[in-house]
């Protein structure tokens, strides 16, 4: 991240602008945390329903019986954010 420029050297068009380029910047990441945010709800929904098969069926790994314990003790499946994309 770019240290701010001598914001009393920068007139008000320039104020303006920089303002108006860092809040672009702002909601170009603020998306791309919400589409990461969806897929890694989207990754967590598809492991808790292998696991809760793996149960069901009865050859759930060892290794995962603590994850496994943990999932199952939430109400349903991990909530996912609706992020409207």
């Amino acid at each position: 991240m770019e240290p701010l420029p001598d914001l009393a050297q920068l007139s008000d068009e320039e104020l303006r602008n920089l303002i108006e380029e860092l809040e672009k910047e702002e909601s170009d990441i603020s998306y791309r945390r919400r589409l990461l945010q969806g897929r890694i709800d989207i990754l967590r929904a598809e492991r808790t329903a292998r696991l809760r098969r793996s149960v069901e069926a009865g050859d759930a790994p060892l290794t995962d019986m603590d994850t496994l314990t943990d999932i199952l003790s939430q109400k349903g499946a991990p909530a996912t954010k609706d992020s409207g994309v």
